[in-house]
């Protein structure tokens, strides 16, 4: 068999995670088996349809490196892959339905569905859902509806009795009594635009999809799609319904645990690299200890027998570490043009860098790229070597074993030894300031902390002597002449 699988997403918003890892997923299992991998852009929902969430699907796809068999742009031989371009497709295959008895025209206006609604959530108890008021109209009263040219849809019917039984090639055997299957669902809508249950069985049985590989939230929207697959007539693809990405307090991956779209940490300075890595761990082993894959590792490797059932947990420190990992393996040349975006959008840099900015950036580079987690990082650490820190806080200067008259002292002694700083070599340095803190009887770190400060404004920085002979002996003296004045203000 000639393995085919589709990723579908919706233009509504941005690509989130979750979608991502299962895009992945299909990508990899197509890529290992020989197989098809499909895009498919289910854009039938007009109303919350955005084109800058359909470029979206592309640019970050594009970013991951991720290309497709089929699609809108490629073309193939079951197009058009934009859902909006068949709707006289669904259209054909709701009458069908029709024809089959499988399905019925439902003229219930949208007030009398607000008003059922609304009754049903009063009871709290009973059955909820549509409740098929237009199932058995007789064909004098469709007649009369028809003629009085009242909107209608066609919904599905949901047989009264009896289950539904499939098998999940993950989950096992699930079973699902029709009569809690949501009552009648609609398949196309009074615009003539499919709903996505429509839309999507039609789509997979006509590209010839052989796996499903989705969420489990789609779990419960199964046995509906089961029967449609049966009313048609058709043969089953396999499902996987997929585990589920879970932020650290076991609810679904929100915007309220972090970024969530592949934007946002593109954005943030994530390397396509990690992300892809990362996400495909979640929920998918190799074996008990190996963690680093890379895209063609995975092309080759991945499978589905390795998944695992049981949700996963995104844990944004673990992802974090994981860049950090993959840009420590970049060349200096490659992590200068990464950061170069971040210091434009800063405004620490120029467009193009002006040859002194070029020279800073170089110098830099040896001193942070250890440092780096994410590539935004470059503006904290670096910053202070393209702008004066702003000077806020007294007490960040004065370390907890000293007061500020001590801190007066030491700031004094630092700028005193600055004066012959670029005559003597880095360890030279190391050993005056030591010595000088021996005398101060002040400990090296505390000797060193106000000078950091006033030199970077912040109480971590890079290495401290690497970062006075990239900024300048005069630039740096300049600094703790400054922060003087500002430690001695009452």
């Amino acid at each position: 068999m000639s393995i085919r699988v589709r990723y579908a997403p919706s233009p509504t918003g941005k690509q989130h995670i979750g979608g991502i890892r299962t895009a992945l997923f299909d990508y990899f299992f197509a890529r290992a088996n020989n197989g098809t991998f499909i895009l498919r852009i289910e854009d039938t929902d007009r109303e919350r349809f955005h084109k800058d969430a359909l470029q979206d699907i592309y640019d970050s796809f594009h970013w991951l490196g991720i290309t497709w068999d089929e699609g809108p742009d490629k073309g193939g031989p079951f197009g058009p892959y934009l859902q909006s371009m068949r709707k006289d497709l669904y259209q054909n295959y709701a009458l069908e339905l029709i024809e089959k008895g499988a399905a019925y025209y439902c003229y219930c206006t949208p007030e009398r569905l607000d008003s059922l609604r609304n009754e049903q959530q009063k009871r709290k108890k009973g059955e909820t859902g549509y409740d098929r008021h237009c199932r058995d109209l007789t064909e004098t009263e469709r007649k009369s509806l028809e003629e009085k040219g009242t909107a209608k849809v066609i919904r599905l019917k949901i047989p009264l009795e009896g289950e539904v039984l499939f098998h999940d090639e993950l989950l096992g055997d699930i079973k699902t009594m029709n009569k809690d299957i949501n009552p009648d669902p609609v398949l196309l809508k009074s615009d003539g635009f499919p709903t996505y249950h429509l839309a999507h069985v039609v789509d997979d049985h006509l590209m010839e999809i052989t796996h499903i590989l989705r969420a489990q939230e789609w779990l419960s929207s199964a046995p509906l799609h089961i029967l449609m697959f049966q009313a048609f007539g058709w043969k089953l693809p396999k499902f996987y319904h997929l585990p589920l990405v879970l932020g650290n307090d076991g609810h679904k991956l929100a915007k309220r645990h972090g970024s969530t779209s592949i934007t946002e940490f593109r954005e943030k300075g994530y390397l396509p690299e990690a992300i892809m890595n990362y996400v495909s761990l979640l929920g998918w082993s190799y074996d008990d200890s190996r963690v680093f894959f890379s895209k063609e590792d995975l092309e080759q490797l991945f499978s589905l027998e390795k998944l695992n059932k049981a949700p996963a947990v995104f844990d944004f420190k673990k992802l974090e570490w994981f860049n950090g990992q993959y840009i420590r393996k970049k060349s200096g040349k490659e992590i200068i043009s990464l950061v170069k975006p971040y210091l434009k959008k800063a405004g620490f840099i120029h467009e193009p860098a002006t040859e002194e900015e070029e020279k800073i950036i170089k110098g830099m580079i040896p001193l942070i790229h250890e440092r780096l987690h994410v590539l935004s990082d470059v503006t904290e650490l670096a910053g202070f070597l393209f702008h004066d820190p702003v000077l806020k806080d007294k007490n960040e200067f004065i370390p907890k074993r000293l007061d500020r008259e001590k801190t007066l002292q030491v700031l004094e002694a630092c700028a005193a030894l600055l004066s012959d700083f670029d005559s003597r070599t880095d360890t030279e340095n190391e050993e005056s300031f030591r010595n000088k803190a021996l005398e101060l009887q002040v400990k090296l770190g505390d000797f060193l902390l106000p000078l950091r400060i006033a030199l970077t404004g912040s109480r971590v920085s890079p290495p401290l002597f690497e970062s006075i002979r990239l900024l300048g002996v005069e630039k740096t003296k300049e600094r703790v002449k400054q922060a003087l004045s500002f430690l001695s203000q009452e």
